[in-house]
């Protein structure tokens, strides 16, 4: 068993969890209940941690989260009324409720 991945984020901890399961390699999570120690604990100690059952797996799982994170992400949009700036996750400008053409 080896430890694959922890961070303080848990919902990135769970991506990760949720990417490699579906790739079929048996992981668990250890530190899931610690945060409440934390004022006794080191901070870094009670991080939620993904490790791989299997040790074959490792590198397989090495790999799914280097591609996860290298994997493009949408670019922001550029208002067509307004010309501002927009991240993805608005479909309506934000200055000017301009709806997004793309």
């Amino acid at each position: 068993m080896k430890l694959i991945y922890t961070h303080e984020n848990r919902l990135l901890v769970n991506n990760i969890q949720n990417i490699l399961e579906n790739a079929g390699v048996s992981v668990t999570l250890k530190n899931e209940y610690a945060g409440g120690a934390s004022g006794d604990l080191s901070f870094l100690s009670t991080w939620l941690e993904v490790w791989v059952l299997n040790d074959e797996d490792y590198d397989k799982a090495i790999d799914l989260i280097k591609t996860s994170f290298n994997s493009t992400s949408i670019s922001d949009w550029i208002c067509d009324n307004c010309s501002e700036a927009n991240t993805p996750s608005f479909e309506l400008c934000w200055n000017c409720q301009y709806e997004n053409a793309v």
